[in-house]
């Protein structure tokens, strides 16, 4: 619980505040903005994204203790938009400021360890795994968690730290690559699709819930989401959003959060981890649904009413990384072609003001909207054909 208290809603006009300067706080800037308010952003980057749009960009670390006083002192609500955060500072800021998600549930998605235990508690599977704190830990695995996938406990996202490992020395070579780092040891899974749920709870434990996306990652970066309601079983589809209600309830969440699953051959739904943010396959709803997960974000933040999730129409998603500003033959610097992508109809184009593009940065998304899911699909092929991506309908 937030040991300052504010009254609710906190009307626009008034200031909100956000730690972190990456896309994700840009997105939340521009629907904060939108409803009327004012956003002061912290973080250390200069040319961060967020700072480049907020009304007050306070350049400093995030344990800085005079800059972590400016945004309490100026902003009655913040919120974040990246996990590793440090959970200490959300907990200062709660002194004098409403935070949303909480440092204690910030400190339970920061470390994979405790985030396995966490969603193992509340009743939803989890991949079997074992915890890796020294070298004994690998010897001591069973041999059921090989071939397996060695994940460092902090830090890692988006593929980084972490290694398929098909045996205990495989393992232990990995270990030592990574410093030694703590690590979750999971079992590799035979998997027939990856899907997420994005949601949100308010501060009166009111919660919303979007449509799964049917995700496809490459390199460990997701690549492509879909989705329309016709894509999963019903059933399946209640269950994962059951089990993120669930969590979110049981961490006693404030904000928008993602849980990624696992949908296994045998039809089984595990979860893979928890995102305490808008997520990236949440982007869609910024076109595709009423209300987007950043409008939501920011009425969690604010104690405003949720939004309607609903969706408008069929979208995939295709996330830009910073690979397609290189030309693939020759290596050169590019811009991609733009007037082609905008040139489809549904095309809906969201670049992120990063000033340089580097390969496996993500540097935007483009949503493909259509009648019909088949629409949706072919408009995706022909921007995916403009900008060189792989693109398998």
């Amino acid at each position: 619980m937030n040991d300052a208290t504010h009254t609710f809603p906190i009307v626009p006009g008034d200031w909100l505040g956000m730690i972190g300067g990456g896309q994700l706080g840009r997105m939340f800037c521009h629907a904060a903005q939108s409803l009327g308010y004012k956003v002061a952003v912290l973080d250390p980057d200069e040319h961060s994204p967020a700072g480049a749009v907020a009304e007050w960009h306070i350049r400093a670390g995030y344990q800085d203790s005079a800059a972590l006083a400016q945004l309490s002192a100026r902003c009655k609500a913040i919120t974040t938009e990246f996990e590793n955060v440090p959970a200490e500072s959300l907990r200062t800021l709660a002194l004098r400021s409403t935070v949303s998600p909480s440092g204690d549930a910030v400190a339970v998605v920061q470390d994979r360890i405790r985030e396995k235990a966490f969603i193992e508690g509340t009743g939803v599977p989890v991949a079997p795994y074992a915890p890796i704190r020294a070298r004994s830990d690998i010897a001591a695995a069973p041999a059921a968690l090989f071939p397996g996938i060695l994940k460092v406990a902090r830090l890692g996202y988006d593929g980084k730290g972490q290694a398929r490992v098909a045996s205990a020395q495989e393992a232990l070579e990995a270990f030592a690559q990574f410093q030694e780092a703590e690590c979750v040891l999971e079992a590799m899974l035979p998997l027939a699709s990856e899907l997420s749920i994005v949601m949100a709870r308010g501060a009166d434990g009111q919660t919303v819930r979007y449509a799964p996306a049917q995700n496809e990652h490459r390199d460990g970066i997701l690549a492509v989401s879909t989705v329309d309601p016709s894509l999963l079983d019903a059933a399946l589809a209640g269950q994962a959003a059951e089990s993120a209600v669930r969590i979110a309830q049981a961490l006693d969440y404030v904000g928008v959060l993602c849980v990624e699953f696992f949908v296994l051959q045998d039809g089984s739904l595990v979860a893979n981890e928890i995102a305490p943010r808008p997520h990236n396959s949440g982007h869609y709803t910024m076109d595709a649904c009423i209300t987007s997960q950043f409008e939501q974000q920011a009425r969690a933040t604010a104690g405003l009413p949720l939004g309607d999730t609903g969706s408008l129409c069929p979208v995939v998603m295709l996330n830009l990384l910073g690979d397609l500003w290189f030309d693939p033959a020759s290596g050169a610097e590019r811009e991609p072609d733009w007037r082609g992508v905008l040139a489809v109809p549904g095309a809906r184009l969201h670049l992120y003001g990063k000033a340089q593009a580097r390969r496996g940065r993500k540097m935007g998304h483009v949503n493909l909207l259509g009648a019909t899911l088949d629409e949706a699909r072919e408009r995706t092929a022909r921007v995916a054909q403009v900008l060189g991506i792989a693109f398998h309908p």
